[in-house]
């Protein structure tokens, strides 16, 4: 055990106390009074909190107990009057716009793309954080956007043939963003600044201007040769970088060396699925980074070769405006913070000897660290507009989100905040929350600033709603299923109805392939065409060349035409993806088993032995996709379904996760970290733990997996601390 304080009849870890005591200094706020309205709010809320996960599992039971009875085909009509009568869907009331106020323009007004990143992880977290510009031309040259076709192969040494196919590219790009009046971009050999106004000199030595002068937002240097153009479309701003030393542009026209695009506007720094924290140790080390990042001190120490760099928050970027007045835009990404969901309860701090809820605790904390931000006690900006952004996760229902308001106003009162500063992201990942969409929002009108749909997560939950309905369809077949589809059209349309432009993003999930930029490209301008206004990118890489889509789709004028149409079906979202009659093939069922249990297995692996929260795991084929608890819960939940209905059975199912727990290890062959978990499967935490989440998966609340990852892992801390 460690040590532990004694304070307003809580018991404290100490090395948390003694966190919330630094974390304190210059916020105006006395740690014994933080302490004491810690415990008045777990002694006010704590019983509501158990209540309304109660209520969940009430609500299981009595939906599980309707599908025994009605076996076979389910009819949508009584299916939605039984969920009316139990208070699982309750009914709308009269229509309502949200009416948020003091919101970042990078949530009301700019349309991009959104990272997630683990925040117990410095180095992840500052890059995200300092994504808000990346290099267009690094994103291109990298990735397989451009073809690596004969001659223009990424090599050791820098390949000017692929250096031209950049350019081009980007090029390209430029004219369809901020085309010029007469001409193309790609003909340019001048950028100079004359009276307020962008002229472009071209090879044929004509000038001409912007198409839209007031694409042109601002420069640097001296106007008749500027080291820096500054242009604007769809809010967003790209920057040409004129002069010498960049090898991609050597030898171009009009020496433009980079392009720099605005490009992950928001990031939310992830206290949840992506992150391993299961005590008052990794906990500490999840909101010191949240501190740094809001008092703006934090940095990381990164092996580049053979020196050692150190990583920080990047400056604001100074221009001088067409009409010669300073401007500074930001250098970082608007800053998010996501915590842990209401299930999730924690010893670092316990009450009579039980742990609090560990939302609780988030919000305290992550809160009084973001007071920095609001004070201006650093040498960044985080919230211009003084707030503190908070998205709440695995929400069931507006019960749920009218809880969270009054955590969060507790929270305001308690450390001395204005009120309605905390602001409220609602994840809409869970299938009571889809439902009652329209109310949740209603719930938080006042607050709110964010609905994300998630498909993992969501589709995790689908399948543990109904998994006695019977045997899901194979999990690829899901993502073209009528209840996601219309899931997805139903998240835009609510928002949009509800008044969310203006006040608050309508996110996209995740896309998980960092490695198939190319596919991203061609796939995730769906997004915005959708009338999303954010989507989650796995990398900073990514979200440049997502960014592109946000220049290709107005958001505004898109959300303008989807706001006209009629509202997705509701009676779609309840149509359960079953298998009904079909027989699955002993090939079909085997490839399903072993796609689910070798990317059940490369995930937990490094949760378990290493504390790794999110990274890039082998998927059965070998290629890097991004995995968190949500890809965990979908696959576990879906193994569990065909078990529970027969389509496999238990030993079938260990025979596969020990044939894939070789390919796991041969995939991590070359970590040194890594331990094999064959052959002494018994004696293997990791794989017991993988075992736990698709034999137990039936019966864990809402098939979470945090009850086993957390409980195995903690075996693994504690078999390493003896």
């Amino acid at each position: 055990m460690s040590e532990r304080v004694d304070v307003s009849g809580l018991s404290v870890d100490r090395g948390l106390y003694d966190l919330v005591e630094e974390i304190a200094v210059d916020t105006g706020v006395e740690t014994s009074a933080f302490w004491q309205s810690m415990a008045d709010i777990v002694a006010d809320l704590g019983k509501e909190n158990r209540s309304l996960l109660d209520k969940r599992d009430q609500l299981q039971a009595r939906i599980d107990e309707w599908h025994q009875a009605n076996q076979g085909a389910v009819q949508t009509d009584s299916y939605k009057a039984f969920l009316q009568e139990i208070g699982y869907l309750v009914p709308e009331s009269d229509a309502f716009q949200v009416s948020t106020q003091n919101v970042d323009d990078e949530i009301a007004r700019i349309a991009g793309p959104q990272l997630v990143v683990p925040v117990d992880n410095a180095r992840y977290a500052l890059n995200a954080a300092n994504a808000r510009w990346y290099s267009l031309y690094d994103a291109l040259y990298g990735t397989d956007i451009v073809l690596e076709v004969e001659g223009c192969k990424k090599t050791a040494k820098y390949n000017p043939v692929r250096g031209q196919q950049v350019i081009r590219y980007a090029r390209d790009f430029l004219d369809q963003a901020v085309p010029l009046a007469t001409g193309s971009h790609a003909y340019a050999v001048r950028y100079k600044v004359v009276s307020g106004k962008l002229v472009v000199v071209m090879g044929d030595g004509s000038q001409t201007e912007l198409g839209w002068r007031e694409s042109f937002a601002g420069f640097r240097g001296e106007p008749g040769q500027p080291s820096a153009v500054l242009l604007r479309h769809n809010n967003l701003h790209i920057e040409l970088l004129i002069g010498e030393g960049y090898f991609i542009g050597q030898g171009d026209l009009a020496n433009i060396y980079d392009i720099n695009l605005e490009s992950a506007v928001t990031t939310i720094m992830d206290c949840e699925d992506s992150v391993s924290a299961v005590d008052a140790e990794d906990k500490i080390r999840v909101y010191r980074n949240w501190f740094g990042l809001m008092k703006g001190h934090l940095t990381a120490q990164v092996e580049r070769g053979k020196e050692t760099i150190e990583r920080s928050l990047s400056p604001d970027a100074e221009f001088i405006a067409p009409d010669g007045s300073c401007f500074t835009l930001p250098g970082r990404s608007l800053m998010l913070v996501r915590n842990v969901g209401t299930h999730m309860y924690t010893d670092a701090v316990t009450c009579n000897g039980e742990e609090i809820p560990e939302t609780f605790l988030d919000a305290m904390v992550t809160a009084l660290a973001a007071k920095h931000d609001l004070l201006g006690n650093g040498p960044f900006k985080n919230s211009r507009s003084g707030s503190v952004n908070i998205v709440k996760p695995k929400i069931h229902g507006p019960e749920e989100v009218e809880a969270a308001v009054r955590l969060f106003e507790r929270v305001e009162q308690a450390l001395g905040l204005e009120p309605k500063t905390l602001k409220i992201g609602i994840m809409d990942e869970e299938r009571r929350t889809t439902v009652n969409l329209r109310e949740c929002i209603r719930a938080a009108s006042e607050r709110v600033i964010f609905i994300n749909t998630g498909f993992l997560d969501r589709t995790g939950d689908e399948i543990h709603t109904s998994m006695e309905a019977g045997a899901m369809i194979p999990k690829d077949e899901i993502k073209n299923s009528t209840w996601l589809l219309a899931y997805e059209d139903w998240n835009v349309d609510v928002g949009l109805a509800a008044g969310m432009p203006g006040h608050g993003q309508i996110g996209k999930g995740m896309w998980a392939a960092p490695v198939n930029m190319a596919a991203m490209m061609e796939q995730k301008i769906a997004h915005p065409r959708a009338g999303a206004n954010t989507a989650w990118v796995p990398s900073a890489v990514a979200a440049c060349l997502h960014a592109m889509h946000y220049h290709h789709v107005n958001v505004a004028m898109r959300q303008q035409q989807l706001s006209q149409c009629l509202r997705a079906s509701l009676d779609d979202i309840l149509t359960i993806p079953l298998l009904g009659q079909r027989n699955i093939k002993e090939s079909e069922l085997i490839r399903e088993l072993e796609n689910n249990a070798q990317g059940i297995l490369g995930y937990v692996v490094r949760w378990i032995d290493q504390g790794v929260g999110c990274s890039k795991v082998p998927d059965i084929s070998d290629t890097d996709l991004m995995e968190d608890r949500a890809t965990l819960r979908i696959s576990s939940q879906h193994i569990a379904n065909w078990l529970h209905h027969g389509i496999t059975d238990e030993a079938q199912v260990r025979r596969v996760f020990e044939k894939m727990a070789g390919v796991v290890d041969r995939q991590n062959s070359a970590d040194p970290l890594y331990h094999d978990m064959a052959p002494d499967f018994d004696q293997n935490i990791a794989f017991q733990a993988a075992l736990d989440l698709v034999f137990r998966g039936r019966k864990i609340s809402n098939g979470y997996t945090e009850p086993v990852l957390h409980s195995r892992r903690r075996e693994l801390k504690a078999t390493l601390a003896e």
